[in-house]
């Protein structure tokens, strides 16, 4: 089934490079939650076309991006990194970053009027609104903060990964990736062994897996029934730098990011 074949590369965790060849690259956006930012965050950023903050995030934005880059004045940077876009319920923006923003050409967007999404829900809505359909199969969301603290948070931030299942979303913390892998494909996940891994794992959402099948992990699922109460494979290994993936449910795929020395 080539035609539901689906690639997964986390290139995003790389330095840019090839920037005049647009006809073939992944066309990134970045979304900041209002969680710590990872130390990768400035690659990030450069990575991005679209940047967007979800509320609070923008205080993320506005206090830590200095504190992960030491070459200019921490005015420069702050000026530097302006977000394109600030939306939410704006309820955890101070309104000292909300006008300083503001002065800078930032576009705000207040949605308190809507509290049956979340802030991440309303950035990828935005995001996606923004891009013209013949661009939507080239485009990845990389959303910084979406793990870590509450759990009801991050709960909902995996519920929103199934809420755009046709859309590519990576979850990122200092430590892990998360991104789903629908059903509906065959997945070939190419392992960027110098950043990532080894430690991996493939959960089952939304309903149980009754058959799942992989290549290139350690402990690899035969046709493996997975659902929560019995087996889910965690605490798995890459083996090489390809793996396989295909099962009759969505699953998560998880894998760790090598921090630097």
């Amino acid at each position: 089934m080539e035609d539901s074949f689906m690639s997964h590369r986390s290139t995003f965790l790389l330095p840019p490079q090839n920037k005049d060849n647009t006809s073939s690259v992944t066309n990134y956006a970045l979304v900041i939650l209002n969680q710590r930012l990872p130390t990768y965050a400035p690659l990030l950023w450069d990575h991005a076309k679209l940047r967007v903050c979800a509320d609070g995030g923008a205080n993320r934005l506005f206090d830590e991006m200095t504190q992960l880059l030491h070459s200019e004045q921490p005015s420069l940077l702050q000026s530097r990194y302006k977000p394109d876009v600030i939306k939410g319920d704006m309820d955890s923006i101070r309104t000292e970053v909300l006008e300083y923003y503001k002065k800078l050409g930032t576009k705000i967007i207040d949605e308190s009027h809507d509290q049956d999404t979340t802030d991440l829900h309303k950035c990828i809505s935005y995001i996606l609104d923004q891009t013209p359909d013949i661009d939507k199969s080239k485009l990845c969301i990389l959303v910084t903060g979406a793990l870590g603290g509450r759990f009801d948070h991050e709960m909902g931030n995996i519920n929103v990964l199934c809420r755009f299942s046709n859309t590519r979303i990576v979850l990122l913390s200092e430590d892990c990736l998360i991104h789903l892998l629908p059903r509906s494909h065959c997945h070939k996940i190419f392992v960027q062994s110098s950043i990532e891994g080894p430690h991996c794992g493939l959960i089952p959402i939304g309903m149980p897996s009754a058959k799942s099948t992989t290549t290139g992990l350690r402990w690899d699922l035969n046709n493996t029934e997975m659902r929560f109460g019995g087996l889910v494979s965690t605490s798995n290994i890459v083996k090489g730098d390809i793996v396989t993936v295909q099962s009759d449910s969505d699953l998560l795929w998880t894998i760790s990011i090598k921090r630097k020395p």
